[in-house]
């Protein structure tokens, strides 16, 4: 069943907020999937598994986020700890991965 929730500014009610926030983490763990499905990816086609952990992109990824997260007038530091957390839990996904392709 499809649920139509209103865009934040036109809700009136507590339980249209809720609906909201429901349909909202539903679509984030899509786009976690996908991500995740690029980290599975990655471990396929990189090498060498050292190349796994980048600290370079590590942090060229968090600034992105931050810096989209501060133009987007949402809070950057908070942002950016999601961000980390994320980056790090993607980077041990793929390890996982990369062992498991090659064993």
């Amino acid at each position: 069943m499809e649920t139509t929730v209103k865009p934040p500014a036109d809700c009136k009610t507590m339980a249209e907020v809720r609906d909201g926030v429901d349909e909202t983490d539903r679509q984030l763990v899509k786009l976690l999937e996908t991500r995740f499905g690029y980290m599975r990816a990655a471990a396929r086609i990189k090498q060498d598994r050292e190349s796994v952990r980048d600290e370079t992109r590590k942090a060229a990824v968090i600034s992105a986020a931050a810096d989209a997260a501060e133009k987007a007038g949402l809070p950057r530091e908070e942002i950016e700890a999601i961000w980390s957390r994320l980056v790090e839990a993607s980077i041990a996904y793929e390890f996982i991965e990369w062992d498991r392709l090659r064993h």
